[in-house]
């Protein structure tokens, strides 16, 4: 390995002593050293065939319910590991476009004392896509507490002008590190060019009536890898229904990542 490289594994190997359960700075950290293209490469462990074979196939692990493929994050450490079977170096980006869309996450070298670190598919998809895209996990999500009704009452109005609009969701997001911000489930009838401006003018129109400081994001409920429009579309009635108006859910808190005391 070159110098590097060698430099490169060492800082995802810092990072990863210093992740602790709670320490959500020391995981985003981890996961923008992980995301580096001068950084972010992995060992992935072949649990048949070799690097570049047709029959190459990930080793996977199942934790808590979820599936990880396994990985060693330096030459060194996959000798410390003792596998003897194939592996492939990739950067972890590479890696974290096939694994998410399976619903897969990554974990750095599960033979270190302590079992290493998995990284959910959620964050994978993050680092995949960029990582300031989406909120920091794990998320808290909830029916939102604070009282707009003109905000609401004005959003519902522009929708009903924007034929491409079927209903709205809502929901309070505390992401993990970072500010809580009130998010706009979209549910649309049309993905199309025209139709995607229309509802960012509707979006426009509307948020005059938001009071200042409170942040406001929109989600795709079509969106079936992320955690907002998963919990939106599992949790949360409309609140506006272009057929029929109906109450909203009762407050649900937590959704789309492990339970905390194992996330990471």
């Amino acid at each position: 390995m070159s110098a590097s490289g060698t430099a490169a594994a060492g800082q995802i190997e810092h990072m990863l002593r210093q992740v602790t359960p709670g320490r959500y700075d020391a995981y985003e950290a981890l996961l923008r050293a992980l995301a580096d293209p001068s950084s972010g490469q992995v060992w992935m462990l072949l649990w048949q065939g070799r690097s570049g074979s047709p029959d190459a196939q990930y080793g996977n692990m199942d934790v808590d319910g979820l599936g990880y493929a396994p990985c060693v994050t330096s030459a060194q450490e996959l000798s410390a590991s003792g596998w003897n079977r194939g592996y492939e170096v990739l950067p972890v980006t590479e890696v974290a476009r096939a694994l998410y869309p399976d619903r897969y996450g990554l974990w750095l070298n599960p033979h270190a004392p302590g079992g290493g670190v998995g990284i959910p598919w959620l964050d994978l998809r993050r680092v995949a896509t960029g990582l300031e895209r989406q909120p920091a996990g794990p998320l808290r999500l909830t029916e939102p507490a604070i009282e707009i009704p003109q905000f609401y009452a004005l959003l519902g109005q522009n929708a009903h002008r924007t034929p491409a609009v079927r209903s709205l969701r809502r929901a309070w997001v505390q992401p993990a590190l970072g500010a809580p911000y009130l998010a706009i489930g979209l549910d649309v009838y049309d993905s199309g060019p025209g139709a995607v401006d229309a509802v960012r003018a509707m979006m426009q129109q509307s948020i005059g009536a938001v009071p200042e400081g409170l942040a406001v994001s929109t989600v795709a409920l079509s969106d079936e890898y992320d955690p907002v429009a998963m919990w939106l579309r599992a949790h949360a009635r409309p609140f506006y229904d272009r057929e029929s108006h109906v109450a909203p859910a009762a407050p649900t808190a937590g959704y789309g990542y492990p339970p905390q005391q194992s996330a990471y």
